[in-house]
């Protein structure tokens, strides 16, 4: 029988795609205050892989990866998606158009899940519409991508800056042992 263990706190990472120059002048207070200090920002980012949000965000789409300074319980995933969803609300144009795409992910030092509200195959359900997606597993010193990662997350740019953000994450854990 297993015995049930409370696993590690885990790493937040959000994914932010925006047309906008400067998306994190506008959301900073708005994020810090849903999930404490921003510890870390990546980008601007190319955004090439798909013109899927071209419509709604607008032409020359770019990625910032964030990270919160403070830890998060692996079970606050779908509680994080529903906040992410309110705050890419509240900015929304008077024709309810995002100006922000906001993806949150939980990083491990196993995987990279993201949460989602469109159901697939490989996806575990949450809560409240929303559902779990293995995107990248740690194997052999970097984070890999599976066959339904999307291309984005493959590109070996994104996947240096993760393997970058978890080493922060693993001094970070290391660093809560031994207090």
């Amino acid at each position: 029988m297993s015995v049930p263990q409370d696993p590690d706190p885990a790493q937040l990472v959000i994914s932010l795609l925006s047309a906008q120059e400067n998306p994190l002048d506008t959301l900073s207070e708005n994020l810090e205050t849903l999930f404490g200090p921003v510890e870390n920002v990546f980008g601007p980012l190319r955004f090439d892989f798909t013109t899927y949000y071209d419509i709604e965000l607008g032409v020359g789409i770019k990625r910032w990866i964030v990270t919160a300074q403070k830890l998060v319980d692996p079970a606050s995933l779908a509680e994080i998606k529903l906040s992410t969803n309110g705050i890419e609300r509240k900015f929304a144009t008077a024709e309810g158009r995002r100006r922000f795409n906001l993806d949150p992910g939980l990083m491990t030092l196993g995987n990279f899940v993201l949460a989602t509200g469109k159901n697939n195959a490989h996806r575990i359900y949450l809560r409240d519409g929303i559902f779990a997606d293995l995107t990248l597993i740690f194997r052999r010193a970097s984070y890999r991508s599976l066959e339904w990662t999307y291309p984005d997350y493959s590109d070996s740019i994104l996947i240096n800056i993760l393997n970058q953000i978890r080493e922060m994450y693993k001094q970070k854990l290391e660093k809560q042992s031994f207090e």
